[in-house]
């Protein structure tokens, strides 16, 4: 039987069936699987990102490095690497400011501003990589200087160096070719040919 209302009315006797329940549950699940999958499509674009920008940082690294053995020297001065990143942003070779980095990255894939150091014949700084064991997303589509990326196994395998033993040979080849004409063989301005 109904009960009466604080008004004195009598209220009638509904059955609750709990649809509206179960449909608040089923909605709310719902919520719950389009959330995990959003946030791992946010995960994933974060993470190539990062790869984005540690090919740009460790490329910026790597051409800091060739600039700083390529720079014309002052006479009596030895072509060497650099020893530490400070002489990357300031060059003491020179009296005059001669920079090869505007400044110093962080690694994108550990956020720290430590990298792995790939140490050249005479101790200097050759290259850099990433001290991260994560896998990367990335497997194609590399530029031609680091296509070699596409069999990497972890970020640690994205090795940014300079090639110092080329440089070397290429500037002796340099020196050997006869007068007039480049390392290639050739003719440049000036010559007799």
């Amino acid at each position: 039987m109904a009960g009466r209302t604080p008004t004195g009315r009598r209220r009638r006797a509904i059955r609750q069936r709990g649809f509206t329940l179960l449909g608040l549950l089923f909605l709310v699940a719902g919520l719950g699987v389009a959330m995990a999958a959003l946030g791992t499509v946010w995960h994933s674009a974060a993470q190539r990102e990062k790869e984005r920008d540690l090919l740009f940082a460790g490329d910026q690294y790597r051409r800091a490095v060739e600039s700083f053995w390529n720079v014309p020297l002052p006479v009596g001065t030895p072509r060497r690497l650099p020893k530490n990143f400070a002489e990357l942003l300031l060059d003491p070779r020179f009296p005059q400011t001669v920079r090869h980095l505007r400044h110093l990255y962080r690694d994108p894939m550990t956020g720290d501003a430590e990298w792995g150091l790939l140490k050249g014949p005479d101790g200097g700084i050759s290259g850099v990589l990433s001290l991260s064991d994560g896998t990367p997303f990335k497997r194609a589509n590399f530029p031609s200087d680091y296509a070699r990326f596409e069999d990497a196994q972890s970020y640690r395998d994205w090795v940014f160096q300079f090639d110092v033993e080329k440089a070397q040979n290429a500037g002796q080849g340099a020196k050997a070719a006869p007068a007039g004409k480049d390392a290639a063989g050739i003719t440049g301005p000036g010559s007799n040919d």
